[in-house]
């Protein structure tokens, strides 16, 4: 109850990568994700950003986050 809307949308980010619901390449934009989650570019933003740090995503200067496979 105490999670942030951030965590538990990179949370569902995280869990479609493993299970290949987004598999490697680009994800859907900013905005189409927006709209998935019901939640605010801000909250999507910092979601990407997490998986960012974790090694989950990769972002390409005006090409979109890409899923990256380990």
């Amino acid at each position: 109850m105490g999670e942030y809307k951030y965590e538990q949308i990179a949370d569902t980010i995280r869990s479609n990568i493993d299970a290949g619901n987004y598999p490697e390449g680009r994800l859907p934009s900013t905005s189409m994700l927006c709209k998935e989650f019901s939640a605010s570019y801000g909250s999507v933003r910092t979601a990407i950003m997490i998986l960012k740090t974790e090694g989950r995503v990769v972002g390409r200067q005006g090409e979109g986050v890409f899923v990256r496979r380990s």
